[in-house]
């Protein structure tokens, strides 16, 4: 039985949620083919995304889906899914928030066909007996016999790589910002000018949606407010014409809870941790570069030629797919900035990478 990912040490070294979590997160066997696992898509090496491309493939080494994979990374501090008093659907898991909570989400890929593709939670379990380590672990951790009760064994399963994905690892706080708080660091004057003008309420939008605390020093700001909103992402077309999707995103209307056209084209606001070592953007993968993330938002405070051509194409930023429900309020907020401002923001989100990334922002 091959357990490529999972080291006889990790086996060895279960003797809690977390650590059953973790030997769970990286075990290939829990696909079918045997050649995928929650790492494959979340892979702590490159800030818990997928570098390969704007969207995973599946285990089957032929199925491309239409969404790219968010970071894992910092996951944990999304609120469950729920609609808030002023009618704001927030937090979730996955980018339309269709899974409630970390548990929800770690039941998603194993049974997705596209993805991990086992049948059914049944199919699942007969994975974990298989191994000694499980049937120890989980008799253990849980109840005696329990991988002899399939649904009670699979959601056992999703509750312990959900308490994995609890861990520090996924959630250091220990970027050059979060050194810079502490006093450890020094910002360059391009990062504090990115700083402020991330912060800025007059000069920029950035913070309407990449701010949770109130306080600007707040030492576990993950920049997200895990709202939903439709920023007018183009249709990512050589993703398209790979995975042969011809029907639009519906983004947060495709959440089985969301019934109201009006909340369509919207997606999670996604964290702003390490998002200089996660590209490729946006919820499709679209744009590689994060500078060019930064010229789409500020095309739409102004009118200039040139600021509304993607650097990456050479051609106009495409149309947006839901043109009906775009933020415009949001996204016209604040005047068009210079290249100076705009390569200043860059450099300040690049210092929301955890230490353990720092290395990647050579590249």
């Amino acid at each position: 039985m091959a357990n490529e990912g999972v080291s006889e040490q990790a086996f060895d070294k279960i003797n809690s949620l977390e650590t059953l979590g973790e030997a769970l997160f990286f075990d290939v066997n829990l696909s079918k083919n045997r050649t995928q696992s929650c790492a494959s898509c979340h892979n702590p090496d490159v800030g818990f995304s997928d570098p390969s491309g704007p969207a995973s493939l599946g285990d089957d080494g032929v199925s491309i889906g239409d969404r790219n994979a968010p970071t894992a990374g910092y996951a944990s501090f999304s609120p469950a899914f729920h609609q808030r008093d002023d009618g704001l659907w927030v937090g979730g898991q996955f980018l339309d928030g269709r899974a409630a909570d970390l548990m929800a989400q770690a039941g998603g890929p194993p049974l997705n066909p596209m993805e991990m593709g086992l049948k059914d939670a049944a199919e699942v379990v007969e994975r974990l007996s298989e191994n000694p380590a499980y049937q120890q672990a989980f008799d253990t951790l849980f109840d005696p016999g329990i991988l002899k009760r399939p649904d009670e064994a699979f959601s056992a399963m999703t509750q312990a790589i959900a308490m994995f994905e609890r861990t520090d690892q996924f959630a250091p706080f220990d970027s050059k910002y979060d050194r810079f708080l502490k006093g450890e660091a020094e910002l360059s004057k391009e990062e504090e000018l990115g700083r402020i003008l991330f912060f800025s309420e007059q000069f920029t939008n950035c913070n309407q949606c990449h701010q949770l605390q109130r306080s600007q020093i707040h030492p576990q700001e993950t920049f997200s407010n895990y709202e939903f909103h439709n920023i007018g992402v183009p249709v990512n077309e050589s993703l398209r014409a790979e995975n042969g999707v011809v029907t639009k995103d519906l983004g947060l209307l495709a959440n089985p809870q969301v019934t109201n056209k009006a909340e369509a084209g919207k997606f999670k606001v996604s964290t702003l941790r390490n998002v200089a070592v996660t590209g490729p953007y946006m919820h499709n993968g679209v744009f590689d570069d994060l500078r060019t993330v930064v010229l789409f938002y500020n095309r739409y405070n102004t009118i200039a030629k040139a600021r509304q051509i993607n650097p990456e194409t050479g051609k106009v930023f495409g149309m947006p797919e839901v043109p009906q429900t775009i933020a415009v309020k949001e996204l016209t907020h604040g005047p068009a900035l210079k290249d100076r401002e705009i390569d200043a923001l860059v450099a300040f989100m690049k210092t929301l990478t955890d230490a353990r990334y720092e290395h990647l922002l050579e590249k």
